[in-house]
Protein backbone atom coordinates (compact mmCIF):
# COMPACT_ATOMS: atom_id res chain seq x y z
CA UNK A 1 0.00 0.00 0.00
CA UNK A 2 1.48 3.52 -0.79
CA UNK A 3 1.73 6.31 1.70
CA UNK A 4 -1.35 8.42 -0.65
CA UNK A 5 -3.48 5.22 -0.07
CA UNK A 6 -2.60 4.86 3.70
CA UNK A 7 -4.06 8.68 4.25
CA UNK A 8 -7.21 9.19 5.76
CA UNK A 9 -9.71 11.14 3.80
CA UNK A 10 -10.84 14.48 5.12
CA UNK A 11 -14.23 14.43 6.73
CA UNK A 12 -15.96 17.94 6.24
CA UNK A 13 -18.82 19.15 9.07
CA UNK A 14 -21.20 20.40 6.73
CA UNK A 15 -24.14 21.02 9.61
CA UNK A 16 -21.35 23.42 11.27
CA UNK A 17 -19.11 24.72 8.39
CA UNK A 18 -19.91 26.26 5.52
CA UNK A 19 -20.17 24.62 1.80
CA UNK A 20 -16.58 24.93 0.34
CA UNK A 21 -18.47 26.22 -3.03
CA UNK A 22 -21.31 28.78 -1.97
CA UNK A 23 -22.88 30.28 -5.53
CA UNK A 24 -23.47 33.88 -3.12
CA UNK A 25 -20.48 34.13 -2.70
CA UNK A 26 -18.87 34.66 -5.86
CA UNK A 27 -15.09 34.34 -5.75
CA UNK A 28 -15.62 30.41 -3.69
CA UNK A 29 -15.61 29.73 -7.70
CA UNK A 30 -12.53 30.44 -8.19
CA UNK A 31 -11.15 29.43 -4.57
CA UNK A 32 -12.41 26.39 -3.90
CA UNK A 33 -11.02 22.69 -4.24
CA UNK A 34 -12.11 20.93 -7.06
CA UNK A 35 -10.47 17.50 -6.04
CA UNK A 36 -11.48 15.77 -2.70
CA UNK A 37 -9.69 16.89 -0.02
CA UNK A 38 -7.32 14.67 2.04
CA UNK A 39 -5.92 14.95 5.80
CA UNK A 40 -2.02 14.74 5.40
CA UNK A 41 -0.21 13.22 8.09
CA UNK A 42 1.86 15.79 10.26
CA UNK A 43 5.49 14.95 10.20
CA UNK A 44 8.76 16.84 12.04
CA UNK A 45 8.72 19.14 9.30
CA UNK A 46 5.37 20.10 9.84
CA UNK A 47 5.14 20.30 13.65
CA UNK A 48 7.97 21.81 13.85
CA UNK A 49 9.62 25.12 12.56
CA UNK A 50 9.00 29.03 13.74
CA UNK A 51 8.41 29.32 17.33
CA UNK A 52 4.79 31.17 18.25
CA UNK A 53 5.77 31.81 22.04
CA UNK A 54 5.45 35.18 24.04
CA UNK A 55 9.04 36.40 22.90
CA UNK A 56 6.74 37.16 19.65
CA UNK A 57 4.50 39.05 21.40
CA UNK A 58 4.58 42.66 21.72
CA UNK A 59 3.72 44.75 25.33
CA UNK A 60 0.80 46.93 22.97
CA UNK A 61 -0.26 44.10 20.27
CA UNK A 62 -3.51 43.39 21.89
CA UNK A 63 -4.31 46.84 21.89
CA UNK A 64 -5.36 47.86 18.78
CA UNK A 65 -6.02 51.40 20.74
CA UNK A 66 -2.71 52.06 21.71
CA UNK A 67 -0.48 51.14 18.85
CA UNK A 68 0.10 55.03 17.63
CA UNK A 69 0.85 58.18 19.56
CA UNK A 70 -2.40 59.14 18.98
CA UNK A 71 -5.92 57.39 19.74
CA UNK A 72 -8.02 55.99 17.16
CA UNK A 73 -11.66 57.13 16.19
CA UNK A 74 -14.53 55.23 17.24
CA UNK A 75 -15.77 53.34 19.81
CA UNK A 76 -13.75 51.36 22.31
CA UNK A 77 -14.45 48.11 22.48
CA UNK A 78 -13.17 45.12 24.80
CA UNK A 79 -13.10 41.57 22.55
CA UNK A 80 -12.50 38.75 25.25
CA UNK A 81 -12.86 34.53 25.35
CA UNK A 82 -12.01 31.54 25.60
CA UNK A 83 -10.44 28.69 23.70
CA UNK A 84 -11.81 25.45 23.73
CA UNK A 85 -11.97 21.84 22.72
CA UNK A 86 -14.92 19.75 21.89
CA UNK A 87 -15.19 18.52 25.65
CA UNK A 88 -14.90 22.54 26.69
CA UNK A 89 -10.99 22.19 27.79
CA UNK A 90 -8.97 25.50 27.46
CA UNK A 91 -6.73 25.33 24.56
CA UNK A 92 -3.70 27.31 26.33
CA UNK A 93 -0.06 29.07 24.61
CA UNK A 94 -2.68 29.41 21.32
CA UNK A 95 -1.53 32.49 19.23
CA UNK A 96 -4.99 34.53 18.55
CA UNK A 97 -4.35 37.25 15.80
CA UNK A 98 -7.24 39.28 14.72
CA UNK A 99 -7.54 42.33 11.45
CA UNK A 100 -10.30 44.03 11.13
CA UNK A 101 -11.55 47.79 9.02
CA UNK A 102 -11.75 50.67 11.16
CA UNK A 103 -14.60 52.58 12.34
CA UNK A 104 -15.33 53.80 8.64
CA UNK A 105 -15.11 50.33 7.53
CA UNK A 106 -11.54 50.68 5.69
CA UNK A 107 -8.78 48.22 5.89
CA UNK A 108 -5.32 49.87 5.82
CA UNK A 109 -4.71 47.54 2.73
CA UNK A 110 -3.47 48.86 -0.75
CA UNK A 111 -6.45 46.69 -2.17
CA UNK A 112 -8.69 48.50 -0.10
CA UNK A 113 -9.70 52.38 -2.10
CA UNK A 114 -13.34 52.89 -1.52
CA UNK A 115 -13.91 56.87 -0.35
CA UNK A 116 -13.91 55.71 3.40
CA UNK A 117 -11.26 57.71 5.41
CA UNK A 118 -8.03 55.80 6.78
CA UNK A 119 -7.29 56.44 10.28
CA UNK A 120 -3.50 57.34 10.88
CA UNK A 121 -3.79 56.00 14.56
CA UNK A 122 -5.30 52.58 13.68
CA UNK A 123 -3.51 49.72 12.11
CA UNK A 124 -6.46 46.96 12.65
CA UNK A 125 -4.06 43.87 13.20
CA UNK A 126 -3.44 42.55 17.21
CA UNK A 127 -2.05 39.65 18.70
CA UNK A 128 -1.90 37.74 21.87
CA UNK A 129 -1.59 33.86 23.66
CA UNK A 130 -4.15 32.36 25.14
CA UNK A 131 -3.28 31.81 29.10
CA UNK A 132 -3.32 28.75 30.89
CA UNK A 133 -7.50 28.47 31.24
CA UNK A 134 -7.53 29.12 27.24
CA UNK A 135 -8.62 33.52 27.61
CA UNK A 136 -7.44 35.98 25.29
CA UNK A 137 -8.29 39.68 25.56
CA UNK A 138 -8.30 42.38 22.91
CA UNK A 139 -8.89 46.23 23.20
CA UNK A 140 -10.32 47.82 20.05
CA UNK A 141 -12.66 49.95 17.77
CA UNK A 142 -15.44 48.66 16.48
CA UNK A 143 -14.97 48.19 12.72
CA UNK A 144 -17.81 49.78 10.27
CA UNK A 145 -19.66 48.13 7.73
CA UNK A 146 -17.76 48.09 4.28
CA UNK A 147 -19.08 47.80 0.28
CA UNK A 148 -17.60 44.73 -1.00
CA UNK A 149 -19.21 44.43 -4.65
CA UNK A 150 -20.65 40.51 -4.51
CA UNK A 151 -23.78 41.71 -6.00
CA UNK A 152 -25.97 44.98 -5.93
CA UNK A 153 -25.44 47.16 -3.11
CA UNK A 154 -23.25 44.51 -1.23
CA UNK A 155 -22.38 45.22 2.10
CA UNK A 156 -20.49 43.33 5.01
CA UNK A 157 -21.99 43.46 8.22
CA UNK A 158 -19.25 45.14 11.00
CA UNK A 159 -16.98 42.05 11.94
CA UNK A 160 -13.53 40.95 12.67
CA UNK A 161 -11.31 38.18 11.78
CA UNK A 162 -9.48 35.85 13.86
CA UNK A 163 -6.80 33.69 12.99
CA UNK A 164 -5.51 30.67 15.87
CA UNK A 165 -2.85 29.00 15.48
CA UNK A 166 -1.70 25.86 17.32
CA UNK A 167 1.78 24.74 17.81
CA UNK A 168 3.18 25.35 13.96
CA UNK A 169 2.24 27.17 10.89
CA UNK A 170 0.09 23.94 9.69
CA UNK A 171 -2.52 24.69 12.32
CA UNK A 172 -4.21 26.86 11.02
CA UNK A 173 -8.03 27.92 11.98
CA UNK A 174 -9.85 31.51 10.75
CA UNK A 175 -13.03 32.53 11.18
CA UNK A 176 -14.67 35.56 11.87
CA UNK A 177 -16.95 37.23 14.34
CA UNK A 178 -20.12 39.47 14.24
CA UNK A 179 -21.68 42.01 16.22
CA UNK A 180 -25.29 41.39 17.49
CA UNK A 181 -28.43 42.31 15.64
CA UNK A 182 -26.61 43.29 12.72
CA UNK A 183 -29.28 44.86 10.07
CA UNK A 184 -26.92 43.39 7.38
CA UNK A 185 -27.15 39.89 8.11
CA UNK A 186 -30.23 39.11 5.91
CA UNK A 187 -28.00 40.26 2.80
CA UNK A 188 -24.77 38.92 3.54
CA UNK A 189 -23.62 35.63 1.37
CA UNK A 190 -20.81 34.88 3.52
CA UNK A 191 -22.62 35.01 6.61
CA UNK A 192 -25.79 33.20 5.14
CA UNK A 193 -22.95 30.27 3.58
CA UNK A 194 -23.18 28.86 7.48
CA UNK A 195 -25.71 26.28 8.18
CA UNK A 196 -28.52 28.23 10.15
CA UNK A 197 -28.07 25.94 13.24
CA UNK A 198 -24.22 27.39 13.24
CA UNK A 199 -24.60 31.10 12.74
CA UNK A 200 -25.28 31.93 16.15
CA UNK A 201 -21.97 30.83 17.24
CA UNK A 202 -20.40 33.65 14.95
CA UNK A 203 -22.25 36.25 17.11
CA UNK A 204 -20.20 37.65 19.78
CA UNK A 205 -22.70 38.32 23.16
CA UNK A 206 -22.49 42.14 24.77
CA UNK A 207 -21.53 41.43 28.15
CA UNK A 208 -22.23 44.76 30.31
CA UNK A 209 -20.95 43.21 33.22
CA UNK A 210 -16.87 43.68 31.41
CA UNK A 211 -18.19 47.21 30.27
CA UNK A 212 -15.29 49.66 31.86
CA UNK A 213 -17.67 52.50 32.82
CA UNK A 214 -17.01 56.11 30.51
CA UNK A 215 -14.50 54.01 28.46
CA UNK A 216 -15.29 50.74 26.39
CA UNK A 217 -18.24 48.12 25.37
CA UNK A 218 -17.31 44.04 26.07
CA UNK A 219 -18.29 41.73 24.15
CA UNK A 220 -17.76 37.89 24.47
CA UNK A 221 -16.67 35.63 21.77
CA UNK A 222 -15.71 32.03 22.69
CA UNK A 223 -14.25 29.74 20.10
CA UNK A 224 -14.32 25.86 20.35
CA UNK A 225 -12.05 24.35 17.66
CA UNK A 226 -14.64 20.54 17.29
CA UNK A 227 -17.38 19.22 18.24
CA UNK A 228 -21.30 19.90 17.47
CA UNK A 229 -20.94 23.09 19.51
CA UNK A 230 -17.72 24.04 16.88
CA UNK A 231 -17.28 27.79 15.44
CA UNK A 232 -17.81 27.67 12.14
CA UNK A 233 -14.48 28.37 10.21
CA UNK A 234 -12.85 29.17 6.99
CA UNK A 235 -10.99 27.09 4.88
CA UNK A 236 -8.92 29.62 3.05
CA UNK A 237 -6.78 32.79 5.22
CA UNK A 238 -8.43 35.70 3.33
Amino acid sequence: MTTQEKLVGYRRDTKSHPPLDSPGYRSTALRHPTQPLTLLPHRLTEVTGPLLGPGRIGPLDHDLTRQHAGEPIGQRIIVYGRVLDADGRPIPDSLVEIWQANAGGRYRHTGDRWPSPLDPNFDGVGRTLTDADGRYEFVTIKPGAYPWRNHDNAWRPAHIHFSLFGRSFTQRLVTQMYFPDDPLFGQDPIFNSVPERARSRLIARFDLDRTQPEWALAFEFDIVLRGRDATPLEDHHG
